[in-house]
């Protein structure tokens, strides 16, 4: 399920390694994998076809790895007919970029599996076939002893989040880098996958970032968009707590949970750095905390490359 319901305590090793993504990036980028994955983005893109064809594929970045977003970008001759890219048996939403451009954004998981990984591109009366290499990224573990009956979550809480994650909309509002929504320790990193009662949790894996922080520390939006989710405790977000859900366009969407308080309405367009509630631990929190989540077509992906390498 897309909520997340317990907060643990990371180990010293996974919260220093955080760190570093945190605030090592800037200073020391050469040891980033961010600065190695997403170098496409920042020298410009890698061609994956020949630039003789009409059609002209990039995808960045150059050297994915789970939890990554990959980008497809296009170009095509004739504007008339637009282009389409496919992963599998899903078909993403291809938006345009102006002067025959189009773009596509797919999203990649802990739970996908590390190692080769095709695309195929069409437009123009061509398909082009891409292939890359998904890599392998080690991921912590936590164990986790639960008593009772489960999570207990609402089905009300359920289906609007759901409908939330399903949202694509056709304008993008986000612009650069997207910022960090509240200040505080990062306590849990995204991915982290666990044992409950010693059974490890196949299809589980954190879909977000937690920040520790003390209640009522501000909680702002990342990037722009439009709110199009307020849950509150009172009127049975039982686990989520008062939750925000922030529509970035596109499908690419921000979730906050556990709020103590919050100050945006539904249907507000916010900017980025805009206010939009407070830390709190409503619902099933064990203490103060902000939980992100970054959804890309309802998948959870890791959103620090949004943060320091960004996805224009």
């Amino acid at each position: 399920m897309g909520f997340e319901f317990m907060r643990t305590i990371q180990s010293d090793r996974t919260l220093f390694a955080h760190s570093n993504l945190e605030s090592g990036l800037r200073t020391s980028p050469k040891r980033s994998r961010f600065a190695v994955g997403f170098a496409s983005i920042a020298v410009g893109w890698v061609a994956l076809v020949n630039p003789a064809f009409a059609l002209q594929v990039q995808l960045a970045p150059a050297q994915p790895q789970l939890g990554d977003t990959l980008s497809v970008t296009l170009e095509v001759e004739d504007s008339r007919s637009r282009p389409t890219v496919k992963m599998g048996q899903t078909t993403y939403p291809v938006f345009p970029l102006g002067n025959n451009r189009y773009r596509a954004l797919v999203p990649t998981t802990p739970l996908n599996r590390p190692g080769s990984l095709t695309l195929e591109a069409s437009g123009d009366g061509e398909a082009k076939v891409l292939r890359t290499t998904l890599r392998d990224r080690a991921f912590s573990t936590q164990r986790i002893r639960l008593s009772g009956g489960g999570s207990n979550a609402t089905e009300l809480e359920l289906n609007r989040v759901a409908v939330f994650k399903s949202l694509v909309t056709p304008e993008k509002f986000w612009s650069g880098l997207f910022l960090r929504p509240t200040q505080g320790n990062v306590s849990t990193v995204f991915g982290v996958r666990r044992y409950y009662n010693g059974v490890f949790a196949e299809n589980y894996y954190h879909r977000g970032v937690d920040y520790a922080a003390s209640a009522g520390t501000s909680v702002i939006a990342p990037a722009s968009g439009r709110v199009a989710l307020v849950g509150r405790e009172s009127e049975g977000f039982r686990v989520h707590g008062n939750t925000v859900g922030i529509d970035h366009g596109q499908g690419v969407l921000s979730i906050f949970l556990h709020l103590s308080r919050i100050t945006a309405n539904d249907g507000d367009f916010v900017q980025a750095g805009q206010q939009i509630g407070t830390v709190g631990s409503t619902g099933a929190s064990t203490g103060p905390h902000l939980h992100w989540g970054l959804y890309v077509h309802g998948q959870a992906v890791d959103p620090v490359p949004w943060r320091f390498q960004g996805i224009e």
